[in-house]
């Protein structure tokens, strides 16, 4: 007799003996945790066995189970296969979890502050245990959420799942899809790399297009003129508070409204104008426990088993350099799912193709259903709207590729030559001048002209001549005026181009390969050659200066302009040039000031100076840009 007034698991062990009363007290915990299914249900349910209690206990689950309460106890056959659903509505819910818990673990090591937000990046790359792996697995599935949910979009168009009575359902899907898209570009700013600011601030530049009110829109979104403190802490908390919340509750709203209506059975599967999808016959049930409960699982686990390899092997989220608001990187794009948007921005107004345009298009998403009132589902009856479909998803493939950075933007063949030798790394890849060993960054100045040496000749000597042309004709003049506007010191006033040194083979091959690069765009870039000049400003520290000198060319809407026999037109410009006589001597004439009158000193002799004529000559163009690099930075190693 026990001495509490209720009885307690020591009863039960001398009642029962150690082993039994262990395992009834574990098959109560099971069968509590379960709403209902105690150990020898979940057995059988796992075997594929029939149940062997009455009333069956894997139905009590659906009723008093906070988790699967919003889940049908049994589906329709025909819905149960690949077609029609495609498994697309659960790995959708799936990635919504898999985002969350994945985001939890990174904010413990995350701070919204651009001082910080940067080196927690790097900690997490670098300290937390795990952290690029956890961090991959968030970013890969954020754009996989995307893609899964617009696939789920486009499957419920193509069968007319949105039809009668299931409007309001097709209506949150909308909003979902929406809420997934802003998650995803909110958590784009928060890195706080080159990549996340600049493609965020194109996004986030278009609020300053809406109507009236684009200012204060703009202002309200980043917190400040430009982005700064204030728009990553809005980001931020739009990212993890205000975005989560909407998603989870038209989520909850969503599955409440495919528990009522039921999942859409095939179009061919329903009479025209019916929907029989709650009324499913006893020989065409499939009870979720445990036929659907076990795939789903198998679902999760391939997904996840797929995620996994990816970023293992195949994927790494980018982080390029520190945010800096005073460098625009070259070939600035938002996210992939919003290229749409900017390649409609290349075919006109900002507010009509970026605030208008996509408004509009969801809206008529979100009315659809109410548009296409015709009762069938069948895929004869629907040419019209499967016509549409296919041709969305051709105008947004057509505007996606228009959103990249090659498609009607014309970039000038020498900066894009000069970023392909110093670019920032990105996307695993970098400019070719930056991994050249520090001992092979060589000081000293060397020129592509070397690799113009004819079989046989000295290089030496053929550079000592190409330095006394580049001096008689005032091109080193224009390149030491270049390299002192970017607080160069030149302490040569003669050109002192020489070859690499034997022992820098690496910085030998990049040399060789932007020699290759100006030979490529000839064109546009004749007579051209270009420049490495290597100086040590500081102890462990050296400046690498890239050069390009090369003829102007005429250029009209980015496409060199060609004469009558295919060459580029050089561009030409009137310059004033001493005159002399037949011995070489300057001709002197008579001062004259703007009304043409002869001027005269104080004794009223005119004032002799020399003449000149206007002569058309070639233009010559330089560009000049450089890059510090410090014996400790991490492409060496």
């Amino acid at each position: 007799m026990s001495v509490l007034p209720f009885p307690t698991i020591l009863d039960d062990i001398k009642e029962k003996g150690l082993r039994r009363a262990l395992y009834d007290a574990v098959d109560t915990t099971v069968e509590r945790v379960t709403a209902g299914m105690n150990i020898q249900d979940i057995r059988e349910a796992l075997r594929g066995e029939k149940a062997s209690r009455r009333p069956n206990p894997r139905l009590t689950p659906h009723a008093d189970s906070f988790w699967l309460h919003m889940r049908p106890s049994y589906f329709n056959k025909e819905v149960t296969g690949i077609y029609p659903t495609f498994r697309l509505g659960w790995l959708s819910t799936y990635f919504v979890f898999f985002e969350t818990i994945t985001g939890i673990l990174l904010m413990l090591w995350y701070t919204p502050s651009p001082e910080i937000a940067y080196g927690n990046m790097l900690n997490i790359l670098g300290n937390v245990p795990l952290g690029q792996f956890v961090r991959d697995l968030h970013r890969l599935g954020a754009e996989a959420m995307v893609l899964i949910v617009a696939l789920h979009m486009m499957r419920t168009w193509f069968t007319a799942s949105y039809k009668k009575p299931r409007q309001f359902t097709w209506f949150t899907g909308v909003v979902l899809l929406f809420a997934t898209g802003l998650l995803s570009f909110s958590g784009y700013l928060l890195p706080w790399d080159q990549l996340a600011l600049w493609a965020v601030t194109i996004g986030a530049s278009m609020a300053e297009a809406t109507p009236a009110i684009g200012k204060e829109v703009n202002l309200l979104l980043r917190g400040a003129p430009e982005l700064g403190a204030n728009g990553l802490l809005r980001f931020y908390l739009l990212h993890v508070l205000a975005l989560p919340v909407l998603l989870f509750v038209f989520l909850g709203v969503h599955y409440y409204k495919v528990i009522i209506h039921g999942h859409s059975l095939p179009p061919q599967s329903e009479k025209i104008g019916e929907d029989t999808a709650k009324r499913v016959p006893l020989d065409k049930r499939v009870y979720f426990i445990p036929d659907l409960l076990t795939n789903e699982l198998m679902w999760l686990g391939v997904t996840t088993f797929i995620m996994v390899v990816l970023v293992i092997w195949f994927y790494h989220a980018p982080l390029e350099n520190h945010a800096d608001p005073q460098v625009t990187p070259l070939g600035t794009t938002a996210p992939w799912y919003f290229l749409w948007i900017q390649g409609a921005l290349k075919l006109g107004d900002k507010f009509l193709m970026g605030i208008a345009f996509p408004t509009a298009l969801l809206g008529i998403l979100a009315v659809m259903p109410y548009l296409d009132t015709a009762p069938s589902r069948r895929y004869k009856d629907r040419r019209i709207m499967i016509t549409l479909g296919l041709l969305l998803i051709s105008v947004t493939t057509i505007l996606s590729y228009m959103g990249l950075p090659e498609f009607a933007v014309s970039t000038s063949a020498e900066i894009e030559i000069l970023h392909e030798l110093d670019k920032e790394p990105a996307h695993n890849k970098m400019g070719i001048i930056r991994p050249v060993p520090y001992e092979q960054l060589v000081v000293g100045w060397y020129t592509t002209a070397q690799f113009d040496v004819p079989e046989g000749e000295d290089v030496d000597a053929y550079l000592a001549e190409f330095n006394a042309t580049i001096a008689e004709n005032s091109q080193y003049e224009q390149l030491v005026d270049d390299l002192r506007q970017t607080a160069f010191t030149v302490t040569n006033t003669e050109p002192m181009f020489e070859a690499i040194p034997e022992d820098a083979p690496e910085l030998e091959a990049v040399l060789e390969e932007f020699y290759h690069m100006l030979k490529e765009e000839e064109l546009e870039l004749p007579n051209a050659w270009g420049a490495i000049i290597i100086t040590e400003n500081q102890d462990g520290l050296k400046r690498i200066d890239l050069a390009i000198s090369w003829d102007g060319v005429e250029i009209e809407q980015g496409d060199v302009v060609l004469d009558e026999n295919g060459e580029p037109v050089p561009l030409m410009e009137t310059v004033l040039v001493p005159v002399v006589d037949e011995n070489g001597e300057p001709v002197m004439v008579e001062m004259l000031d703007e009304n043409g009158d002869v001027v005269t000193n104080e004794n009223g002799e005119p004032i002799m100076v020399q003449a000149t004529e206007e002569v058309q000559q070639r233009v010559r163009r330089i560009r000049v840009q450089h890059i510090f690099l410090h014996r400790n930075a991490a492409y060496f190693q």
